[in-house]
């Protein structure tokens, strides 16, 4: 299993055109931040999280 998650489709307009966003500090230099998208195509910029594995219910 790999360490990032990669989209491959916008969540908003179901798209491919993804970057990884880059945010602006305040003194100009370029912030990526974690797990933040861009789509290209609908001018929307989203972020993911993984939260964490899910157990199965037992069977009854």
């Amino acid at each position: 299993m790999s360490n990032r998650g990669i989209p491959f489709h916008c969540p908003y307009c179901g798209d491919e055109n993804l970057w990884p966003h880059e945010a602006t500090a305040s003194d100009g230099e370029p912030v990526v931040a974690h797990g933040a998208w861009e789509c290209r195509s609908c001018l929307r910029a989203f972020s993911l999280k993984m939260l964490g594995l899910v157990r199965p219910k037992a069977l009854r």
